[in-house]
């Protein structure tokens, strides 16, 4: 029997993507869709890829209990998901909840759902923290270096404007990003409290929006106790993600143009200094898929047993 899925907070480019898969996985059936603006609406109508009869409704925190669904997804704003994990708590009910929002990533309670770092601390919990888009791309890019940091390392970051969400803004204002690059929160980002929180490094992050639509570019500056040669990280890199389906390693730099609408991590550009001791690497991701839905549909796999990339179409150059 296929386990039954709700999304909430599903107008957004994130829940859209999140539909889609949902509704080509076998074992998932999407049973409810809220959103205040597109209620009433068939779900179908605004995402083709779902051939359903499903409307969109508007669900209150109250009314998710009564639908005794085994799993939420909560994709909302930060700041928004709590009324809804409270509600569900208070009516005795149980699901399993990821949250894509910042709202319970620094929460010990809830396991961090950054599968390809973090599925062996899974334990069967019930709330899962899905990562942020950046912080993915931070974590696995810094990872196989982390014991030969030295200081912290320093992440610049450039986002499609999907990223910056569906409600008007600068950072998603088409006009304003044409030929612009838009810098914003250069320090105490949430990004870089969450990677500085689950790598236990110190990391300094410097986002900016780009006027493409989707993907994000991720250089990271690495300053190391001890030399390396490029040959010897790259297959550090190479053996550390080596059975990992959804990341994949390039001897060059990555494009972001090359990952958009695709589930994986390229990571690649391995440059070292003369003296062996700065590493610079790239990393991109889509941060509507990895970034977000396809990490989302990673961790309702790993809670459900379900093998962790079912119902996420991978690249046949990244089938292991």
């Amino acid at each position: 029997m296929k386990k039954t899925v709700g999304i909430v907070g599903a107008r957004g480019h994130t829940g859209a993507e999140l539909i889609g898969l949902l509704a080509g996985h076998p074992g998932f059936e999407l049973a409810a869709v809220s959103s205040r603006e597109l209620d009433g609406q068939r779900v179908g109508d605004q995402v083709p890829a779902y051939a359903g009869e499903l409307r969109y409704s508007n669900l209150a925190p109250d009314a998710l209990a009564a639908l005794r669904l085994d799993a939420w997804v909560l994709a909302m704003p930060n700041g928004k998901s709590g009324a809804f994990v409270e509600a569900l708590a208070a009516a005795g009910a149980d699901p399993v909840i990821v949250d894509l929002s910042a709202d319970h990533r620094f929460d010990a309670a809830w396991h961090y759902g950054l599968p390809e770092l973090t599925r062996d601390g899974y334990g069967g919990q019930r709330r899962i923290a899905n990562p942020g888009c950046y912080a993915s791309a931070m974590q696995l890019a810094l990872a196989p270096m982390l014991d030969l940091l030295d200081g912290p390392a320093q992440c610049f970051g450039v986002s499609g404007y999907s990223g910056a969400g569906t409600t008007p803004s600068d950072r998603n204002d088409v006009g304003k990003l044409r030929d612009n690059l838009m810098p914003y929160a250069l320090v105490d980002h949430v990004h870089e409290r969450e990677v500085t929180r689950h790598l236990g490094h110190a990391v300094e992050f410097m986002p900016h929006v780009a006027p493409h639509f989707r993907g994000i570019t991720l250089t990271a500056n690495m300053h190391l106790h001890a030399p390396v040669r490029a040959e010897a990280v790259e297959a550090a890199y190479r053996a550390r993600y080596e059975d990992e389906p959804l990341v994949r390693v390039t001897p060059d730099a990555p494009w972001v143009s090359a990952i958009a609408g695709r589930h994986d991590v390229e990571i690649g550009g391995f440059t070292v200094s003369a003296d062996g001791h700065r590493l610079v690497v790239v990393a991109t991701l889509d941060n509507l898929l990895k970034g977000a839905a396809t990490q989302a549909l990673q961790n309702l796999n790993l809670a459900f047993g379900y093998p962790e990339i079912q119902g996420i179409p991978v690249a046949p150059e990244l089938t292991i």
